[in-house]
């Protein structure tokens, strides 16, 4: 049985999507490596925020549903992303770059020996930063060479997820004996997973609460989160293995950029198994990723359709000479 190798991406809701794209772009300087519809609802754009190439484990998604009211944070839900930056000096670079423009902010703390800096966007959806100083096990990605971000400053791609979960009995089973992770390490309610090489970039970390209600999914929330495994021979071994322990799952599904499974694997969390590839630059050049509507074969005979259901979003960035800042 072959281990899942880390994080592949996270996908959460935003209440707007140009909203969406103007932060990650010019704010956290992360690329849009591909703007495409969700497939299951032809209507509602699928940005996928990443590093330079768009490589697994690097990518942030937003689903942005029409008239979908505002979600609430509470138990049962993953409740952050972090995303993963060079340094410890990285993280004071962040500070003052969300001090200047406004971005709320908690400041530096310490979690499980790594420094991290969490903050909201303009959805209250949570994020972190954290630092890859002292960290070992799954590589990052490649900043967005182009984008805004001093390079040695800059989004490499994704940390640990974090689940509030009210069952942690359950789940740390499920954790452990289903997806094969392993606890290495408690901070009060705070619980760290790790799969496969481990590090930042192949974390879970588990929070117990049964203070808190229930969460209520809607904009300002994560949709699912997913985890790399290697090709498609392993996802069949983890669609073989979910089934075996009883899980409901989608079965396999071509998503184009990838081959995926779906399993919710606890009350209100989705879990995602994807293939490392064949990834985002099958469809479009390098230089240009993310600028034009990206539509799956199996989608562009609907195109006119599609283009008359999402309104445009300009994500030209070839053009703009960015000041890196």
């Amino acid at each position: 049985m072959h281990d899942l190798k880390g994080i592949h991406h996270v996908t959460a809701i935003t209440s707007s999507a140009e909203k969406n794209y103007e932060f990650f772009t010019f704010v956290l300087g992360m690329r849009l490596v591909k703007k495409t519809v969700n497939q299951d609802d032809i209507q509602t754009y699928h940005l996928f925020f990443a590093d330079d190439t768009g490589g697994p484990g690097t990518d942030m998604t937003f689903f942005d549903f029409p008239g979908i009211p505002k979600g609430t944070h509470g138990t049962n839900e993953i409740s952050k992303t972090s995303f993963r930056v060079p340094s410890d000096a990285a993280l004071d670079y962040w500070v003052k770059r969300f001090d200047r423009l406004k971005v709320n902010h908690t400041g530096i703390k310490d979690q499980f020996g790594k420094k991290t800096l969490s903050f909201v966007d303009f959805d209250d959806q949570q994020y972190q930063l954290i630092s890859d100083e002292h960290n070992k096990g799954v590589a990052s990605g490649t900043p967005w060479q182009k984008g805004p971000i001093p390079l040695e400053y800059a989004i490499t791609g994704l940390g640990p997820i974090f689940v509030r979960i009210a069952d942690f009995g359950y789940f740390k089973e499920m954790m452990e004996t289903v997806l094969r992770f392993k606890e290495i390490a408690q901070e009060g309610s705070f619980h760290l997973f790790e799969v496969g090489e481990g590090g930042n970039g192949a974390q879970v970390i588990v929070e117990q609460n049964i203070i808190l209600p229930p969460a209520r999914q809607g904009y300002g929330t994560v949709h699912h989160a997913a985890f790399r495994v290697e090709d498609r021979s392993v996802l069949e071994e983890w669609i073989e293995r979910m089934s075996h322990f009883g899980f409901h799952t989608s079965g396999y599904v071509d998503r184009f950029f990838f081959e995926s499974l779906y399993a919710r694997v606890a009350p209100q969390i989705l879990f995602e198994f994807a293939t490392d590839g064949p990834g985002f630059m099958g469809d479009e050049p390098y230089e240009t990723l993310g600028e034009k509507l990206s539509l799956p074969p199996f989608l562009e005979p609907k195109r006119a359709e599609i283009e008359s259901y999402v309104r445009p979003i300009d994500t030209v960035r070839s053009t703009i000479e960015f000041v890196k800042e």
